[in-house]
């Protein structure tokens, strides 16, 4: 094995462990050999050492090759083959993500092939994963090679490789070879019921090859896709609210990138949407019609700056801890204000409070509760992974040739399907009042009514996204 320092940087504790056991990997490019590609792509990455492993004798050297490096080291470790072509976009998807944790790059494509493993994603987990032993039923994409695990999985992942390569040597798991070593890693850890993150590549490529026909169309595809405007598009959550996804995605890139080329920290972005916020709660406050309005657009404006400095920091990757919790705490604190000028300007327009106040203070509290039930329960999950995933989820054999899935049934079954369809998840999203769903809310009824139709509205809609969360996440829990 062959240790080969990459570039350093700082808090970067991240090591790979490239398989050059393949002949492919010595395939030529312009860049010299793929091993030679993908090596100086890593240093690019946030990797600290790159461990190459060179042909050996067979599958069983390869996995307690890694079985090792995984013991040493004290970071996360990413695994992957050497005849890889890829963007180095594709790669940055997973191991540039703050969280630092276990995920596998791939495709949601269910067209699988004997280099492209299907697997089973389900709420952005890979649930299930195969290799050419072990058959995924229902499998809805495919497994590109990429498999990164995190420091709290390193001891999991030491143990699987060792047990693989036990029955690798012993022949006990098939006509498996040394191009399936990410693979039945992945599987291991799929069955011993670690959470994986999907991390999927999107328009991006990803692809393993065997000869150098399939580089040389592996390269004409990756010059295909402008990688600049794919980081800056996937920048932008695909995932988020009704609200956010139509009126403010849609054009948020455009400040993503003036903001890129302005050199603003994503902090300083947030810093911009507090003062439009305060500005807002200011002009509740006059209380007069006009006042309203402005109010209203300058919260709208608020708020899409408050999207985008999360896409700035995905487009940039300026991910920081303080970043995170700055973005969390001022979301709370320009609602708040906003909800003080609200109260403000409906007591000064009519000289008469009317129990404006009282409202305020219920709706402030339902926002701190619904908040409490979202973050304990997130919490939760979190220490249930710490303590140990097996306690909650008992580890599938590696013999076993079939991963059945698993039927859902009830409150969860009806959330899954939900997601399936379309309308229904736009219509679960909006139901749960989220922050984008929430100013829109704010802006329209105190722009268009006034303080007190805000608050009723609030409280309404914020009761019922109340008791949906919490029924869900009881579910969830008994599930």
């Amino acid at each position: 094995m062959v240790a080969r320092a990459a570039e350093t940087r700082e808090n970067v504790t991240t090591a790979a462990v490239v398989l050059a056991t393949t002949p492919a990997s010595r395939l030529s490019c312009a860049d010299g050999t793929l091993l030679d590609r993908i090596s100086d792509q890593l240093v690019t990455l946030p990797v600290r050492d790159v461990h190459i492993v060179p042909p050996s004798s067979g599958l069983g050297a390869d996995l307690r090759g890694v079985a090792k490096i995984a013991r040493i080291s004290t970071g996360p470790v990413v695994v992957l083959p050497a005849d890889l072509v890829a963007h180095t976009e594709a790669l940055a998807s997973l191991l540039e993500h703050p969280a630092r944790d276990t995920g596998a790059l791939v495709s949601l494509d269910a067209a699988g092939g004997p280099l492209r493993p299907p697997v089973r994603v389900e709420s952005g987990k890979v649930v299930a994963s195969g290799s050419s032993f072990h058959v995924v039923p229902e499998a809805n994409a495919t497994f590109r090679g990429v498999l990164q695990v995190g420091e709290a999985d390193l001891a999991t992942l030491a143990d699987i490789a060792d047990e693989l390569a036990e029955l690798a040597d012993t022949g006990r798991i098939g006509p498996v070879s040394a191009v399936e070593a990410a693979d039945l890693l992945l599987v291991g850890l799929v069955r011993s019921g670690v959470p994986v993150r999907a991390a999927a590549i999107g328009p991006l490529h990803c692809d393993r090859v065997t000869g150098q026909s399939s580089a040389d169309l592996a390269f004409t595809r990756l010059a295909d896709v402008d990688e600049a405007k794919v980081r800056l598009d996937t920048a932008v959550k695909t995932d988020d609210g009704f609200f956010s996804t139509y009126f403010v995605s849609t054009w948020s890139k455009w400040i993503v990138r003036l903001a890129a080329k302005l050199k603003l920290s994503p902090n300083s972005v947030t810093g911009i949407s507090i003062g439009l916020a305060v500005l807002s709660a200011v002009w509740f406050s006059a209380g007069t019609r006009e006042a309203q309005v402005a109010g209203a657009v300058l919260l709208y404006l608020s708020f899409v700056l408050d999207c985008v400095d999360g896409q700035l920091a995905r487009y940039t990757r300026g991910f920081t801890p303080l970043g995170a919790w700055v973005d969390a705490m001022a979301d709370r604190l320009k609602e708040f204000v906003v909800y003080v000028g609200l109260a403000f300007g409906y007591a000064a327009g009519l000289g008469n409070p009317d129990h404006i106040w009282q409202l305020a203070v219920a709706a402030m509290v339902l926002q701190v509760v619904r908040h409490s039930i979202d973050f304990s329960f997130s919490g939760a999950i979190a220490d249930a992974a710490r303590v140990g995933s097996s306690w909650a989820r008992p580890p599938r054999s590696l013999m076993e040739a079939s991963d059945h899935p698993v039927t859902r049934r009830g409150v969860l079954g009806l959330s899954q399907r939900f997601e399936r369809e379309t309308v229904l998840r736009w219509i679960k999203k909006i139901i749960v009042l989220p922050i984008g769903e929430r100013m829109a809310l704010i802006a329209i009824t105190a722009g268009v009514f006034n303080a007190r139709a805000t608050f009723v509205a609030l409280l309404g809609w914020g009761g019922v996204a109340a008791l949906y969360s919490l029924v869900g996440r009881i579910a969830r829990s008994l599930s």
